[in-house]
């Protein structure tokens, strides 16, 4: 009798089951979501390797939300047109004050023929907000409300900065740190960095000689730190700033690291953490795209042209005689034109 009442209520339990196939086939959907999703964060954060590479610290903007998984797979989205610009920060976390106090733009003209690394000193004085007044361009960070918790406001605030200074919209950008330079340093096997002068650091006495070198880690942080000894200082710094760069944009192309997908992905796992960007209306794919071609060329670096003689305050300003011409060929993306009339403006990379 049991057995009977047993055998019926599952007759009955059965016949409300669902049939297995429609089921398998919609985990089997979901899986294949997963997958493609994986594969497009992977090829997005390519980005943030190049954005790290070019000024050798690890970018830590909060990345955009993932978006909600799309029933199917979206369209690749188109690669912008037109000259991009990139505002990276280099934030130095030594104390409770952060102020960026390295500041590059970097120029993809629309030809991408090449990567243009355009250092902003962080003395150059700048407008303030109401009330009003000046103030150094590094201190804009320090300034926003949460930046000493919040890195994104005071990127937004140094961008804004950035924007009115030169006149050109800031496309994407990322705020770097000092401790990622160690690490993306040591994974790419070392840096070869070439100085004019030789260096002595006033942090730890290591000594930088004149002439081409290869640095680790520690070395790298420790040359990028340096400021006071140098015959110009700041700008010397920046100078050095972009020599590391365009050593480290070499080391990865010669390498293969910035258009192999596997190793960029080992990269990642490595330095992945601590890296994040701001893409602003773009998307990472696209902006990997357009930088390919340019990454492939020697990178050109040059400053915005300032006074040499600081104020009373420290604040320098630009040049009055040479800063409007090179803000124009900016703005109206001629900064080849403007490079190759003014050669004594460019850092040599070796």
């Amino acid at each position: 009798m049991i057995e009977d009442e047993l055998r019926a209520a599952f007759a009955r339990i059965e016949g409300l089951t669902p049939p297995a196939g429609p089921v398998r086939a919609a985990v089997d959907r979901a899986v294949a979501r997963r997958q493609r999703r994986r594969r497009r964060v992977r090829a997005g954060a390519a980005l943030a390797v190049v954005a790290a590479a070019l000024v050798g610290f690890t970018a830590m903007v909060p990345r955009p939300p993932e978006p909600a998984l799309p029933l199917a797979t979206p369209a690749p989205a188109p690669a912008p047109a037109g000259a991009l610009n990139l505002l990276l920060l280099g934030v130095d976390q030594a104390d409770g004050s952060r102020r960026a106090d390295s500041i590059l733009l970097v120029h993809l003209p629309a030809d991408r023929s090449r990567v243009y690394l355009v250092s902003l000193s962080r003395d150059v004085l700048v407008p303030m907000p109401p009330p009003g007044g000046r103030e150094k361009l590094n201190a804009t960070f320090s300034r926003a409300p949460g930046s000493g918790t919040d890195l994104a406001a005071g990127y937004r605030a140094t961008r804004q900065a950035v924007a009115d200074l030169t006149g050109v919209r800031v496309d994407a950008g990322a705020v770097l740190t000092y401790p990622g330079t160690r690490e993306l340093t040591d994974a790419v096997g070392g840096v070869p960095v070439c100085l004019p002068a030789p260096v002595r650091s006033v942090h730890t006495g290591r000594r930088f000689p004149a002439g081409c070198q290869r640095l680790d880690g520690a070395q790298a942080v420790d040359l990028l730190r340096q400021r006071y000894g140098l015959r110009e200082g700041g700008l010397d710094r920046d100078r050095n700033a972009a020599r590391y760069a365009g050593g480290l944009l070499r080391r990865l192309h010669q390498q293969g690291t910035a258009t192999d997908p596997a190793q960029l992905g080992r990269l990642l796992l490595r330095v992945g953490p601590a890296i994040r960007t701001d893409t602003g209306e773009l998307s990472l794919p696209a902006l990997v795209t357009v930088s390919g071609r340019a990454l492939a060329a020697e990178p050109v670096m040059v400053a915005l042209p300032v006074r040499r003689e600081a104020r009373t305050d420290g604040g320098i300003e630009p040049d009055s005689t040479l800063a409007p011409g090179f803000l124009d060929a900016l703005r109206a993306d001629r900064l080849a034109e403007w490079t190759a009339a003014h050669p004594e403006q460019v850092t040599t990379p070796r």
